[in-house]
């Protein structure tokens, strides 16, 4: 599909307010997130079984998730956005 014909898809996003689309757009912290999981994980060459593999992401969540300090800018404005946005998803 050419370019020009996605952009109906492309302005749905602008549709969001300015302070959701900060965090949708903010995929560079899922990429770090990814990362440190495989940190955690690759020194495992295998996993026993499914239950081994949840339990090392687990863990490893844990971990990463210690060093999370810093918080969302204007979440109070950003929950309230998602609830009028969300209602039947985001109950409060």
């Amino acid at each position: 599909m050419a370019p020009a014909t996605r952009w109906e898809e492309l302005t749905v996003f602008f549709d969001f307010p300015l302070e959701i689309r900060k965090i949708i757009y903010t995929t560079n912290l899922i990429e770090n997130l990814n990362g440190k999981i495989r940190k955690y994980t690759k020194s495992k060459s295998s996993f026993p079984d499914d239950n081994a593999v949840k339990k090392a992401v687990f863990l490893a969540l844990r971990e990463i998730t210690k060093k999370w300090t810093q918080p969302i800018q204007n979440w109070a404005i950003i929950l309230n956005q998602f609830s009028s946005l969300f209602e039947e998803r985001c109950r409060l």
